[in-house]
């Protein structure tokens, strides 16, 4: 289960990504606009500010997430993305953030891409930290004897849940289209107490607590707690410095 509210918590962190990613994004006037992955719609609506004339529509696994983004006037219907497909009239697709949980996603880009129109746009940010040690801490934590049966249902992002740069790239050549492909690592600066900890409880642990109860899960922060302080220090002012990678790509069908 996915809870917006703790999602949005960090959401500047959150968005710039998605901004840096829709600057190269360079529709003019497109028929319809769609959201994959669009989780509360804070920024979905941003699409709407820039292409007034498209019909925007959006798509989650998540029915919180769902229920948040249509609040927000955001046309939104709960789905698996890999049910998704395009019609003739999809000029851009968005994906930010999202696509690292579909272990298929790389076979569904390039049917997507094969499906769009000539001319059509397809931006797509996913996360590219699966080797940082804030995961390689959570594996070894679930991996220790306290925790493995407990949690042995719970399939965690691998290091090669995203492919580099140059492996999207080739893949959406191949699927006849020109590309733009790059990767950002932004150091964030997050304030407060287990600051690293508060983000990945939001996205990547959220799995784990999906599987635990209240009194669990409260256990196993506090043994992830100390080891995530060691590899991400607090600073005297309070903040923490925290890397984050992530790979961006932009085709456009020819």
């Amino acid at each position: 289960m996915w809870d917006p509210a703790k999602y949005l918590s960090f959401s500047d962190h959150r968005a710039r990504p998605f901004f840096d990613l829709l600057a190269r994004v360079r529709a003019e006037s497109p028929r319809a606009v769609v959201d994959l992955g669009c989780g509360p719609g804070n920024l979905t609506v941003t699409m709407a500010q820039r292409w007034p004339n498209a019909r925007l529509t959006a798509i989650d696994t998540s029915a919180e997430m769902v229920a948040v983004a249509q609040s927000r006037g955001v046309e939104a219907s709960q789905s698996d993305l890999r049910d998704w497909a395009p019609d003739e009239q999809t000029d851009v697709v968005i994906s930010n953030a999202a696509l690292q949980w579909v272990p298929e996603h790389p076979a569904l880009l390039s049917k997507w891409a094969g499906a769009l129109p000539p001319g059509a746009w397809l931006g797509v940010q996913v996360p590219g930290n699966f080797a940082a040690p804030s995961h390689e801490l959570i594996r070894e934590l679930v991996a220790e004897p306290a925790w493995h049966q407990r949690l042995e249902p719970v399939r965690l992002r691998e290091e090669d849940a995203t492919l580099n740069p140059d492996g999207y790239a080739e893949l959406l050549c191949a699927a006849g289209c020109d590309v733009d492909a790059w990767e950002t690592s932004y150091l964030q600066r997050l304030d407060g107490e287990n600051a690293v900890l508060e983000w990945i409880s939001g996205t990547a642990l959220r799995p784990i607590r999906a599987e635990l109860t209240d009194d669990e899960w409260q256990a196993f922060r506090a043994e992830l707690a100390p080891r995530l302080a060691e590899a991400y220090p607090r600073r005297p002012d309070g903040t923490t410095w925290f890397p984050f990678r992530r790979v961006f790509f932009v085709a456009r069908v020819r």
